[in-house]
């Protein structure tokens, strides 16, 4: 078409409005013609908008301005569906989704979620909720949107905040050995083998949940750990693989476990050759409610903080194994933790030294015990 001035335009029309402001439009590459997403002051700047979406398209840099025009809620949702995750994580992200992303972001469009109201939204849940809360929520919308930006629905991430997915959690409590004794007294008979492992393995307690009889090694002493049962939130066990492969592993339990195994094994893991080590005073696999009640009056009699969490008893062996001579890779097998980074510079850590690092720990306690029946600690450990 002709210009006011005459001439003809080689790409697009631009066309003067009542207003007095100039409309450019263009054909995209599916020959559709589609209009900027303003208007210009002069036909010259509408002009050299034009150039600058065709030098796109000949770049192949071009997005179709209405592919960002897809509901972030729905996107979300699809988002998870399509994903293999273990079924902590599925809940974990619908729940983030739920209560903290989709309030704010679920009505909108995908090329609506700018950088200043992603920063908004964040400023917003620091005031309402905890920060690692916030740093989870911030990685999983990050995570969403970047999908978005490779299936070509937005041209740029707008989660732009540099840190803002970094959790910095205060350093967890440990408890000592008299301590420990004193939980795994409280707890009762039945559930005592479970804090001595949870504290002097490290094993997790969804480990915990999904040992049975055969993962019993009793000459050596110790465990395997080859699956994981975490509990969601809807009661549901969900047996599956390990958190990660580093999991799967043999622990090497200090030596005065050995009659702990052997008393646990004949009174109280589940009968059948394949059964539960851990089971409920009818049989059950034990539950998170009913244990929690039993974990509560127990911490609070033996005098640990409120906030001291049956996980915490990991930091327990970390630190035991740590003081025993324990390598940082030492305590990672044990822990069942591995990294990309770890794995390159920490050297290897073998059944033997997994032996020589329990000896240690087993070293430790008794020592602690002594010098506490010394002082007059009552620890009453059972027979």
């Amino acid at each position: 078409m002709a210009n006011s001035k005459g001439r003809r335009r080689r790409f697009g029309a631009v066309r003067k409005l009542p207003s007095g402001r100039w409309q450019a439009r263009y054909p995209g590459p599916d020959g559709v013609m589609r209009p900027a997403d303003r208007t210009f002051e002069t036909s010259g700047d509408a002009d050299d908008w034009l150039a600058e979406k065709r030098t796109e398209m000949r770049r192949g840099e071009w997005r179709d301005p209405d592919a960002g025009a897809v509901n972030f809620g729905e996107y979300a949702v699809q988002w998870v569906d399509e994903r293999d995750l273990a079924a902590t994580s599925e809940e974990l992200y619908r729940r983030l989704l739920r209560l903290h992303i989709l309030p704010t972001f679920g009505e909108l469009d995908l090329d609506e979620i700018t950088p200043p109201r992603v920063r908004t939204w964040r400023s917003e849940l620091l005031k309402a909720t905890g920060a690692t809360t916030v740093a989870k929520s911030y990685r999983l919308l990050k995570a969403i949107l970047e999908t978005a930006t490779d299936d070509e629905l937005i041209r740029r991430n707008p989660c732009r905040i540099r840190g803002a997915g970094k959790e910095s959690a205060a350093e967890r409590p440990t408890a000592t050995v008299v301590q420990v004794d004193a939980l795994a007294d409280v707890m009762g008979p039945r559930w005592r083998l479970m804090v001595y492992i949870a504290a002097y393995g490290p094993a997790r307690p969804e480990e915990l949940a999904e040992m049975r009889r055969p993962d019993v090694d009793l000459a050596s002493p110790g465990v395997w750990v080859r699956k994981a049962a975490p509990e969601l939130t809807t009661g549901r066990r969900a047996v599956g693989p390990t958190k990660s492969e580093a999991g799967k592993r043999f622990i090497v339990l200090p030596v005065f476990l050995e009659k702990e195994l052997r008393r646990h094994l004949e009174w109280y893991a589940e009968k059948k050759p394949d059964g539960l080590l851990f089971v409920g005073e009818r049989g059950k696999p034990f539950r998170r409610s009913t244990f929690g009640r039993k974990w509560r009056k127990a911490r609070e009699k033996v005098g640990l903080p409120d906030d001291f969490r049956f996980y915490d008893l990991r930091h327990t062996g970390h630190t035991l194994a740590t003081q025993s001579g324990a390598t940082l890779k030492d305590t990672m097998v044990r822990a069942g933790q591995s990294s990309e980074k770890a794995a390159m510079i920490y050297q290897h850590s073998d059944r033997e030294r997994q032996r020589e690092v329990a000896e240690g720990i087993n070293a430790r306690v008794e020592a602690q015990r002594a010098a506490a029946e010394r002082s007059g600690t009552d620890l009453a450990r059972g027979s």
